[in-house]
């Protein structure tokens, strides 16, 4: 680290974070906030004079946005023939919650985050991907879209995610279900049927309904989270009945 990028910095924790951010996307921020920010996880947040909450959920939900706009473009332009159905599921999986959680692993990411203690047992579930979301926020404010155009395809797309594997894997179960509800005429809901706890602690119930008729329900700390589970569950009593049919 040059001198003239030390005294960017105002502390050794600034220039630590400052550190590892290079080592793994091979830049140095300009506004080390944004980053400080980014891993500052929900159960950690405070508010400001003015009551409002500061954490990483804002600039988790504006890394989303440009998250899935940058790898749609990625797509774009590297399938120049394939049809938009395809484009997007491959998007889909790309920017997965379970995608975005093994990337934040093989990053190191989830050790750059701040949490509180009591949110120890819930540190893997969905945090490393919030989290991945959030820095894709700062990167987008710190540098423009361009810069983290660059970032996102040259350093996470090309180099960690196999497209080439990554088209032979199955569809996640939430499409699977609705694929088959299209071309099957039956009508299918994920009704979010209650919750539980509160704060960075809340659980979603969700069920899934075909044709009015209830099936599996499932629980998680998102609502798309329990949307898959109930739908995995779903599938899996789907296809036992069907094979129980057969017998």
């Amino acid at each position: 680290m040059s001198l003239l990028t030390i005294f960017r910095y105002k502390n050794s924790d600034d220039r630590a974070l400052a550190s590892s951010i290079h080592n793994i996307f091979g830049f140095y921020p300009k506004n080390i906030e944004l980053y400080k920010l980014a891993f500052t996880h929900k159960s950690l947040s405070s508010k400001t004079t003015s009551g409002h909450t500061i954490s990483n959920e804002r600039l988790e939900y504006l890394g989303d946005a440009v998250l899935s706009s940058v790898v749609a473009e990625f797509l774009f332009k590297k399938f120049p023939t394939k049809q938009e159905g395809f484009l997007t599921e491959m998007r889909s999986r790309i920017v997965s919650r379970s995608s975005l959680n093994k990337l934040s692993v093989k990053f190191g990411l989830n050790d750059l985050i701040h949490y509180a203690k009591s949110h120890e047992q819930h540190k893997f579930k969905s945090m490393g991907g919030n989290a991945f979301e959030a820095f894709t926020g700062a990167l987008f404010l710190d540098f423009g879209y361009k810069f983290a155009y660059k970032i996102i395809v040259n350093r996470v797309i090309k180099m960690h995610i196999d497209l080439v594997e990554l088209e032979k894997n199955e569809k996640n179960y939430k499409s699977k279900l609705l694929e088959w509800g299209q071309k099957e005429k039956h009508h299918i809901v994920f009704k979010q049927i209650s919750s539980k706890g509160a704060g960075y602690d809340k659980l979603y119930v969700i069920q899934v309904e075909i044709d009015d008729k209830e099936y599996a329900k499932a629980s998680d700390h998102s609502i798309k989270g329990a949307e898959q589970l109930a739908a995995e569950k779903t599938w899996v009593m789907m296809m036992e009945n069907q094979n129980s049919e057969s017998n």
